[in-house]
């Protein structure tokens, strides 16, 4: 998968882009990034990327050209793929949404700045509009950094395991289920029993409730959207009332 990330502050991605998963995934092939700089694209003499709303109002607007201009050579001659805008009027990023885009060739993702960017940009230049939360940002910046993020996790090859992105929080609309490593005995606290038994069947049912009982503790909207199953249920209830004895 290509993905450009159109921005006027391209050195903020380079620690994040080069690092972990993500830097081991690009130096594989596996997923190609590129910042584009839009700066470079303005017609104004000092390359001046904003300017001040007609009708009044706090705070800069970003232009309309150098964003089309910047997108245009973003998208070449032969562009198959999406183009995102990440600002607070999108719909929000999932785990759903993220599988989805995984699928497409090349994403370019359009990072807003100051008050917002021209209507007209987006009108002519964005298929979509993605927000990662409902709270403020200085800019697109980080939010085109978690997307990117998120959605590499789910290009085959990128996690080196195929289970891995299936079986962290929000795979099936679930918080995950408590993870346990050596030493076996920490600070007087020990691994469950279950998870040294070597029953892969009781395993998986263990975490399957602690999953359930994480969501309806942490993220009750979450657990009452899950399918449960009348089983899960009962043994929920009894998991629950042991933990009170």
């Amino acid at each position: 998968m290509k993905i450009k990330i159109l921005t006027i502050f391209p050195e903020m991605f380079e620690s994040v882009m080069n690092s972990s998963i993500l830097g081991r995934a690009r130096a594989q092939g596996l997923i190609e990034v590129e910042c584009i700089d839009i700066r470079p694209f303005s017609t104004l003499k000092h390359k001046n990327t904003d300017d001040y709303p007609f009708g009044g109002g706090a705070g800069m607007v970003m232009l309309a050209q150098p964003i089309y201009d910047a997108m245009q050579h973003a998208m070449g001659d032969d562009f198959h793929g999406r183009r995102i805008y990440m600002g607070p009027r999108g719909s929000t990023l999932t785990t759903a949404k993220a599988r989805e885009l995984a699928k497409e060739e090349e994403l370019i993702l359009l990072c807003g700045h100051y008050e917002g960017v021209d209507q007209r940009a987006l009108d002519t230049c964005i298929d979509e509009e993605i927000s990662i939360g409902d709270y403020i940002l200085t800019g697109g910046e980080l939010a085109a950094m978690v997307l990117t993020d998120c959605v590499a996790r789910f290009i085959p090859g990128v996690l080196g395991s195929e289970d891995s992105p299936e079986e962290e929080s929000f795979s099936d609309g679930l918080l995950e289920y408590p993870q346990y490593t050596r030493p076996r005995e920490w600070n007087g606290m020990e691994v469950p029993e279950v998870l040294l038994s070597g029953n892969h069947a009781k395993i998986a049912q263990w975490r399957r409730l602690k999953s359930l009982q994480a969501t309806k503790e942490h993220r009750p909207d979450l657990f009452e959207k899950a399918a449960i199953t009348q089983k899960e249920k009962r043994l929920l209830e009894e998991m629950e009332c042991s933990c009170e004895n």
